[in-house]
């Protein structure tokens, strides 16, 4: 099974588990290496916390134990998004419309792969993005590679 097939397999085993706990999996890495990695990131309503973290590692071990989906050794990693939060689903998306992002692309949209910008919309599965120049790019879902909300450090004021 590929690396890809094995992170499917993955999120399709983890992901109702995670839910079923009151949480969202946001997004799921897989790593087979020398000493394989399996890295969750997770969300809540109300934050993540490290006891969050911990109390979805002891589930999900306990299932991975039980379903062993994975042949050789690995470590099972639990973190919260963080303030550059990944946008794995078009939901995301639709949630986070007017925060700044970052979006790099499977292929060139207008001669570029590279988008930093507001999040304008979401309309079926195309993302606005507009740039700090005030261009607009219409970016199909389908072509996002990668996204994260993006942040940026606010000026500090002499006092």
């Amino acid at each position: 099974m590929s690396r890809e097939e094995t992170a499917r397999t993955l999120f399709e085993l983890i992901e109702p588990l995670v839910e079923s706990r009151g949480y969202e999996l946001v997004k799921l890495d897989y790593a087979a290496r020398k000493f394989g990695l399996v890295h969750l990131v997770i969300d809540h309503k109300n934050g993540i916390t490290v006891d969050d973290c911990e109390f979805i590692s002891w589930a999900v071990s306990e299932l991975l134990d039980n379903e062993d989906p994975i042949s050789h050794a690995y470590s099972l990693e639990v973190s919260s998004p963080g303030l550059e939060r990944p946008l794995t689903k078009m939901s995301h998306f639709m949630r986070f419309k007017g925060e700044k992002i970052k979006i790099s692309t499977v292929e060139e949209i207008d001669g570029q792969k590279k988008f930093a910008g507001t999040l304008l919309n979401t309309s079926g599965n195309t993302v606005t993005v507009e740039k700090e120049d005030g261009i607009r790019y219409e970016i199909p879902f389908l072509k996002i590679k990668k996204a994260n909300l993006w942040y940026i450090k606010p000026d500090k004021k002499k006092v």
